[in-house]
């Protein structure tokens, strides 16, 4: 059996073109198809799901605070909570009160000896009160106190450690003499998130190692 193409080359050309755009647009609508859907599923889950989630959590929220509005001393158990958690804060603001007995270990003469010291750290002031045997071992006392400054490690903080220094009463007789200081004192010294060190003369000071706390007869 013999064919014969009766159609020119300009008709055929004319007819795959036709197909083409034909299958284009045929594709261009299933491709919108397959978008719309997929932007009406975000939608549905935008508006449906997540709404439908959010007011579940807010759900679980209300029952959850009325839960705890309804215990038992409910006021006194967040107040506790509330206090535990200023704790590390008031430690860390608290003097290092201990560091007291190192500093007049260092400062008092070997001779001299504490019988009542008082201490106020409110107001940063402090009352020594002690023997020795002679008043000049009283005057060193006084004028180291004087001349302490005291140094922060890994800090250029430094100044003077005691201020007001006087010596306010003393007494003697022929074996001993009595005497009573008072000064206020910087704060920095018992400052407990500091490394603090005190010197005499850019000297650091050596702890004593002599007894110097001695209960008065």
């Amino acid at each position: 059996m013999i064919q014969f193409n009766l159609l020119p080359d300009v008709k055929q050309e004319y007819i795959r073109t036709q197909r083409l755009k034909r299958l284009v647009i045929g594709s261009s609508f299933v491709l919108s198809a397959v978008a719309l859907f997929i932007f009406l599923v975000l939608a549905s889950s935008v508006y449906l799901v997540q709404r439908k989630s959010i007011s579940d959590l807010k759900h679980d929220i209300s029952s959850t605070s009325s839960e705890l509005k309804n215990q038992p001393n409910i006021a006194d158990i967040l107040t506790v909570q509330g206090q535990l958690n200023t704790l590390p804060t008031l430690n860390s603001q608290k003097p290092a009160a201990l560091r007291l007995f190192t500093y007049l270990s260092e400062l008092t003469p070997t001779k001299a000896t504490i019988s009542d010291l008082q201490v106020d750290f409110t107001q940063n002031t402090m009352t020594i009160n002690g023997n020795t045997p002679s008043l000049d071992v009283v005057n060193t006392f006084v004028d180291g106190l004087k001349f302490t400054n005291y140094s922060i490690s890994g800090a250029s903080s430094s100044g003077p450690a005691f201020s007001s220094v006087v010596l306010a009463s003393f007494s003697r007789n022929s074996d001993s003499a009595t005497y009573s200081i008072t000064l206020s004192y910087d704060p920095a010294i018992f400052n407990n998130t500091d490394d603090v060190s005190l010197s005499v003369g850019g000297q650091t000071l050596p702890q004593q190692p002599s007894i110097i706390f001695k209960k008065s007869s």
